[in-house]
């Protein structure tokens, strides 16, 4: 149970971090103590969906964000592709699917090159 409380901890740390919000005006906008945000963010609180729908609001992010079970990657890596995906939430869906074609096109021209 432990690893569920501190992975979502991380991805409000990451999402928060991504916004340039410090824990105390997280708390703030959320209605809760820094404290609280801080013990969440080190996995030692077992939040609650309602409070969890709270720090989702704040951050204006969908709640599912905080539950991205894709693989371990780098602190910095995480924050850019966090700041792409808001970029993209608040984009029409005709933006969204001409950034993903974009970016395939890219992908496709440079491929991944193993080492």
């Amino acid at each position: 149970m432990a690893d569920i409380l501190e992975f979502v901890g991380k991805r409000i740390r990451d999402i928060r971090k991504t916004k340039n919000l410090s824990q105390e005006q997280l708390g703030e906008k959320s209605g809760f103590h820094f404290t609280y945000i801080s013990g969440l963010e080190r996995g030692e609180r077992n939040i609650s969906l309602v409070n969890l729908a709270k720090i989702a609001k704040a951050l204006e992010v969908n709640i599912h964000d905080f539950f991205n079970f894709e693989q371990e990657l780098s602190e910095e890596k995480q924050a850019i592709i966090n700041e792409i995906v808001l970029l993209l939430s608040s984009r029409e869906e005709r933006q969204v699917t001409m950034a993903k074609n974009i970016l395939s096109e890219i992908f496709r021209t440079f491929p991944q090159h193993k080492t």
